[in-house]
């Protein structure tokens, strides 16, 4: 029975394996440009982009007059006349049209500051998209690379089932010629089956991690990942990233941006104690019938208001006061972030030095931890070494391996990490997809300083093509 859920196990296994080899290959690129294709969170990022150029055109049409026109028809019973003189009093139907121009300002000029801050919301908007682009491919990255660490795991559970079946066989031959005890069979039957529950347990990992990718990406069901490393060196020069984070950062951009709306707010706000100035001009036209010789058919005219309102009960001193509250606000914030950004940068670097310093250690345990497995593994068929000897050395092949794995793809997305708080990723994530895409024969040798990026993923970078 044992045997047969073994090579149900087994088949299964290579049953997957062949639909994912038979599937469509994604590079990490690949997979962005998917990805980028079906998220919803970008999609609502660049409305958020389109409702601040519109917020933008309602700012600007407080700066254009406006145009109404109108007209009335009236028709009454009967005409009347005074009973002296004969003077006509009520007309039997009367008609009237005309245009009417109105225009308003405030002597502050603060229709101007509202059109400042609808422009500078634009500009916080697309930074807020950029910002959501680089967290969101974040973390399709990280994604990604979980796929690739629990389909490695995979391997390493069939790798540790394929020893301990082996193990178990020699144990089991041994026992029945009488050169080891019970126990030593038992131990062996106890570790199969603990291995047969880890490569299930690694085999369900991976079918949720391919799900978690195709809702983040938006990929086919059977798809498959291509697997690319990333440099090994020269990432964490403290000052240079610290200084691309200040600059390149679209989230202390924005915050920055933020702050400069408040500070133009606070001035918006401050124009309300000014006075107001009203322009208008009408053109009218009237018909009556009957019409009387002091009849005035048609009239233009215009005129100006102004208007002082100097009691509102503090309405205007309580909006002033919240717009300098909602100033000093943003600067904190702005403030707050900064020193934010300088603990995610050097946790993010320390990760990667870390990382990047620990594989060489992890690669040589590996090493010894084969060898030590295969020598220990001969000694025991030898008679030389006993069953707990080959499963310490089993359990310490299983780790390292397990190890080693774990680290190189932490590696990968502690890469992502610190390109993402240095404000970076997009950038790299373009010219990586656009190297991909470069064919062997392109007269700029792969120098990409010699060429434009192409591609959608680079145009999707683009805001000034939404």
């Amino acid at each position: 029975m044992r045997k047969f859920l073994s090579y149900v196990t087994a088949l299964t296994t290579i049953i997957i394996l062949a639909i994912v080899c038979s599937a469509r290959e994604y590079t990490l690129g690949e997979t962005y440009e998917q990805a980028l294709k079906t998220s919803e969170k970008i999609e609502i990022a660049k409305e958020n982009v389109y409702i601040a150029r519109q917020g933008r055109d309602k700012a600007l049409s407080l700066l254009i007059p406006r145009l109404t026109a109108y007209g009335s028809y009236s028709r009454f019973s009967e005409d009347k006349y005074t009973s002296v003189g004969s003077i006509l009093i009520q007309p039997d139907e009367t008609s009237s049209w005309g245009v009417r121009a109105d225009q308003s300002f405030s002597l502050s000029a603060r229709e101007l500051d509202a059109l400042t801050i609808a422009g500078q919301s634009i500009s916080k908007s697309q930074y807020d998209l950029e910002t959501a682009q680089t967290d969101f491919l974040l973390n399709v990255g990280v994604t990604f690379y979980d796929v690739l660490k629990a389909r490695k795991a995979v391997d390493i559970a069939n790798a540790n089932l394929g020893r301990l079946t082996q193990y178990h066989h020699s144990v089991e031959t041994r026992f029945k010629v009488g050169e080891l005890t019970k126990t030593a069979l038992l131990r062996a039957e106890g570790e199969l089956s603990g291995a047969r529950a880890d490569q299930l347990r690694a085999v369900n990992s991976l079918q949720l991690a391919r799900a978690a990718l195709i809702r983040v990406a938006g990929l086919e069901p059977d798809f498959q990942l291509k697997e690319k490393k990333q440099p090994s060196s020269g990432m964490c020069e403290w000052t240079s990233l610290r200084q691309s984070a200040m600059n390149d950062r679209t989230d202390l951009k924005s915050y920055d941006m933020q702050t400069r709306m408040a500070e133009q707010q606070v001035q918006y706000t401050r124009g309300a104690f000014w006075p107001s100035v009203g322009l208008f001009a009408i053109y009218n036209r009237a018909d009556q019938d009957p019409m009387t010789t002091t009849f005035n058919d048609e009239n233009i005219y215009g005129g100006v208001s102004l208007t002082f309102p100097f009691f509102e009960g503090g309405l205007r001193t309580a909006e002033y006061r919240e717009a300098k509250a909602k100033e000093r606000q943003a600067r904190l914030a702005y403030d707050d972030l900064k020193k934010s950004v300088d603990i995610e940068l050097k946790a993010s670097c320390l990760e990667l030095e870390t990382l990047q310093g620990s594989l060489q250690f992890l690669r040589d345990q590996q090493t010894f931890a084969r060898d030590n497995y295969n020598a220990v593994m001969k000694q025991f068929e030898n008679g030389l070494a006993t069953s707990l000897d080959v499963m310490d050395a089993n359990t310490l092949l299983l780790t390292a391996d397990r190890d080693l794995s774990r680290a190189s793809y932490n590696y990968e997305i502690a890469y992502l990490r610190v390109k993402q708080t240095s404000g970076a990723l997009l950038q790299f994530i373009s010219e990586s997809h656009s190297a991909e895409q470069q064919e062997p024969g392109d007269p700029s040798g792969g120098d990409l300083r010699a060429r434009k990026p192409g591609g959608k993923l680079w145009q999707f970078f683009c805001l000034d093509a939404l």
